[in-house]
């Protein structure tokens, strides 16, 4: 095997290519790829740099403004209520029988001293004339005894005389003196018995007549609880028979107004008052009466309060249930801010104050102020509130005028989407 070559065979290209010549270049088919991956990444890079600097650029703040208005202020307390008329009568009965009849029904107008019902009256009729027989033997009787009277005055007389011509004993004539006071002692119990006689017929003509039931007022019936054929027992208890309301043109309501409001309140303060009969139209009334009575119900205490309303249309029915409103104090014609530009505050004074912590002891609070806009920002201005409503403040001095915008709420750009986002207020409780 000697003298056969052992070294690898050369390619053919190799056998080619001169000695001392450069490789071949690579081919743009395989460099490309690499170029892409490198593009791709500094892409990225600068995406997430311009993420970063816009999640670090704050956002525009949008601000909802309210005008500064000049008009009336009212303090009220709210209370629930019932309407009545100003006067109700209960018609009852003051004697026991049978209904036989009836004149008065509902809504029936009545004059004072008509009839409205009647109940059987043949047992007081009886009372009565049986009253009546019992005068009249009186009568009789002292007619018979004053008779007795006169004989047994001049029986008394004439022995008198006969005993001072010594004809009659003195027995005889003692005798004839006690004849004669014991018939003018009858003569006096029998005025006493025909008194009593007609005072028993008098009771028995009052009972008669309370079977007539007849209204004591000019009105309107409002209740009536008995009907013909019913039997009425007044032996306890007088029972109702009618009520009736004597003006229903003017009513009243009787608010249970809470203890803690009692106290500011006066006779005579403006009220409006609502109906579920008619929840859109508004009622007015005054305070008449505040009553010093308590009214306990599961431990809260209630006070009456009764409020004088005109009724000319008759709108009003009793039993109604009202919602009142009444004033206790009202400023006319004041410059007011709503209470939401009182509690607002920006968020970068509200973070501010977060970094300042809570005031020191002994550091005087900070008085009421309002935000408004001046040159794009916020900018605080102090106010001195007065009566206040719940939704406006009077404000009784400060730098403020009508017209000026006070900012209410804040919000970002993007809170919402487009233009009919709805604002975001950030309020400071």
């Amino acid at each position: 095997m000697e003298g056969l070559d052992t070294r690898p065979a050369e390619s053919s290209a190799a056998k080619r290519a001169p000695v001392g010549s450069s490789p071949a270049p690579i081919s743009r088919k395989h460099a490309w790829p690499a170029w892409y991956a490198v593009i791709a990444a500094l892409l990225v890079c600068a995406a997430a740099l311009a993420g970063w600097f816009t999640l670090r650029r704050p956002e525009p703040v949008r601000y909802g403004t309210v005008p500064v208005t000049r008009g009336s202020i009212a303090r009220t307390v709210t209370a629930t209520g019932t309407v009545n008329p100003v006067l109700t009568i209960i018609v009852g009965s003051y004697v026991s029988g049978v209904i036989q009849a009836q004149y008065c029904d509902f809504n029936t107008r009545v004059r004072k001293g008509q009839l409205c019902a009647k109940i059987d009256p043949r047992p007081y009729q009886t009372v009565v004339n049986q009253a009546r027989a019992e005068l009249a033997n009186a009568r009789a009787q002292i007619v018979k005894d004053r008779a007795l009277l006169t004989y047994a005055k001049r029986t008394y007389e004439r022995d008198t005389e006969l005993l001072g011509h010594g004809i009659v004993s003195q027995d005889a004539t003692d005798s004839a003196r006690s004849a004669y006071d014991q018939a003018r002692a009858q003569v006096l119990v029998d005025e006493a018995a025909i008194e009593q006689r007609s005072a028993a017929l008098d009771a028995a003509q009052v009972n008669l007549e309370y079977t007539n039931i007849v209204s004591p007022v000019d009105g309107t019936v409002v209740s009536r609880n008995v009907t013909i054929g019913q039997t009425v027992a007044a032996s306890f208890q007088t029972p109702t028979l009618f009520l009736i309301a004597t003006d229903l043109t003017h009513m009243e309501v009787d608010a249970n107004v809470s203890e803690s409001d009692i106290g500011d309140l006066r006779e005579g303060a403006p009220v409006s008052f609502t109906v579920e009969a008619f929840p859109k139209r508004q009622f007015s009334g005054r305070v008449v009466q505040v009553r010093q009575a308590p009214q306990t119900v599961q431990n809260v205490v209630t006070y009456d309060v009764v409020v004088s309303v005109a009724n000319d249309d008759l709108s009003l029915k009793p039993g109604m249930t009202a919602t009142t409103r009444i004033v206790i104090d009202q400023r006319n014609g004041v410059l007011r801010v709503p209470d939401l530009a009182l509690r607002f505050t920006p968020s970068q004074a509200a973070a501010a104050n977060r970094h300042e912590g809570p005031p020191r002891a002994g550091k005087p609070a900070p008085a009421a102020r309002v935000w408004v806009l001046h040159q794009g920002r916020p900018t605080a201005i102090a106010i001195t509130t007065g009566l206040d409503d719940d939704v406006n403040s009077e404000v009784k001095s400060g730098a403020l005028k009508e017209g000026d915008a006070v900012i209410v709420g804040e919000t970002s750009a993007g809170a919402g989407t487009g233009a009919s986002a709805a604002m975001a207020p950030r309020l400071r409780m």
